[in-house]
């Protein structure tokens, strides 16, 4: 297993995309083991992506797209400032709570974080931040805002792990609420002189910025009303998003045009066609895997060092940040699962509780300076240096980093509403 192993990290040194350097390490281990013909290739990568489940990624890839310059996400942070800029902790709250209302729709880390950043980070500078802090801000509260169904590696774990992500929405919304009040209370700490406060809004402005925004608030609504009511599929829900937004940003606000739209297609095209051949290679990696036996050679290794549950459960906290980090949030999943999976099964560790952590991690692991992924679309944003919003980002990593612990070990905080709403065990 080590050739495959060794063959992938080559390719990816060499900057390979990943989904070629997944499947090309597979390929490399097949045809190191005798008797295993080549063409399992290409029946392991059709299907690794025959899955019906996976067709909601392109349309919140798409709703994201629309929304980001459709006059959607300008909306919910004029919104969002207007309920909370003026408190304590000043636009870092509006840059929170907008990332919770923007996440809560776009299903994509990478575009929250460039479509509230992009809004946020300048006002943030003309208020006093530096370019750092406003950076770290920004950098911490998308990293939340993974956790804010709907989520793309929510989508993709529950379909390889068979997890109903309807069950997996709902388990998110409780921990993404404790990370984002946790950020709010060390924001508000941090606020010794009020730097960035916006002015305090009357009432009547804030119903103006509420009905200026009431159509992309509708959004959320729709989608998880549609979901945890049994309307639609999570899958059907993404087209009911994408559509939505087509119709918010070109009907309603007249900010889409056909160019634009034109654009966003393409662009979604580009973005799904890379995540789905990541999710092919690692497919055929996972194979491989499970052929050579290592989840059950690494079960048996952590039996032997002790532990359990907690033992594990540590464990597996510590390879997700490093792993997420290098390799962004699906491919290093789809890396993980077919080894970390069947340990935590056997361990009696329910999948739904796991996912949550995982995700948790993923988001933390994004923009862990210095080799996060996402953390560079938030650096080109704020023309801060590394070093600099590092100093300030650290601090909220290990803030959120505290909070994904209390996520691992208090499971109630996953399974109390999926259990309200008998999507436990589905």
């Amino acid at each position: 297993m080590i050739a495959p192993l060794l063959a992938f990290a080559a390719f990816v040194a060499l900057a390979v995309p990943i989904g070629f350097a997944l499947g090309g390490g597979a390929a490399i281990g097949l045809w190191l083991m005798e008797g295993v013909p080549l063409d399992i290739v290409a029946s392991r990568t059709f299907g690794a992506m025959d899955s019906f489940t996976f067709l909601a990624i392109p349309f919140f890839i798409l709703a994201g797209e629309l929304m980001e310059t459709g006059g959607i996400s300008r909306r919910l942070i004029v919104f969002a400032s207007a309920m909370v800029g003026h408190v304590k902790g000043g636009l870092g709250n509006v840059v929170v709570l907008a990332m919770m209302l923007f996440s809560g729709i776009s299903g994509s880390t990478n575009a929250d974080a460039a479509a509230v950043g992009s809004v946020m980070i300048p006002s943030m500078k003309e208020r006093g931040y530096t370019g750092a802090r406003a950076g770290a801000i920004v950098a911490a509260a998308a990293g939340m805002g993974i956790l804010v169904p709907p989520c793309l590696t929510m989508v993709v774990y529950g379909s390889v792990t068979n997890t109903s992500v309807a069950a997996l929405f709902a388990a998110g919304f409780l921990p993404a609420f404790a990370m984002a009040g946790a950020l709010l209370l060390q924001l508000r700490l941090q606020d010794g002189d009020g730097t960035g406060r916006e002015p305090r809004i009357s009432w009547r402005g804030r119903g103006r910025a509420l009905l200026d925004a009431s159509w992309a608030l509708l959004l959320p609504a729709i989608i998880f009303g549609g979901i945890l009511g049994g309307i639609f599929t999570p899958t059907e829900a993404a087209v009911v998003a994408a559509a939505y937004a087509m119709l918010a940003g070109g009907l309603l606000y007249r900010e889409i045009t056909l160019a634009f739209f034109w654009r966003a297609l393409v662009r979604t095209g580009v973005t799904t066609g890379a995540v789905m051949l990541m999710v092919a290679g690692a497919n055929i990696l996972a194979w491989l895997m499970t052929v050579e036996q290592v989840p059950q050679s690494l079960a048996q290794l952590i039996a032997t060092v002790g532990g359990g549950k907690t033992g594990f459960m540590l464990f597996s906290i510590l390879v997700f940040l490093l792993i997420f980090a290098l390799l962004d949030g699906i491919p290093g999943m789809l890396m993980l699962v077919p080894v970390f999976v069947p340990i935590a099964r056997a361990l009696g560790i329910d999948l739904l509780h796991y996912g949550i952590v995982m995700t948790s991690v993923m988001g933390i692991a994004l923009f862990t300076p210095p080799i996060g992924v996402g953390l560079y679309i938030v650096l080109g944003l704020s023309g801060a240096s590394l070093g600099e919003m590092s100093r300030h980002l650290l601090p909220y990593l290990a803030t959120m980093l505290l909070v994904t612990l209390l996520i691992a070990f208090i499971p109630a905080l996953v399974f109390l509403l999926p259990d309200v709403l008998g999507l436990h065990g589905q």
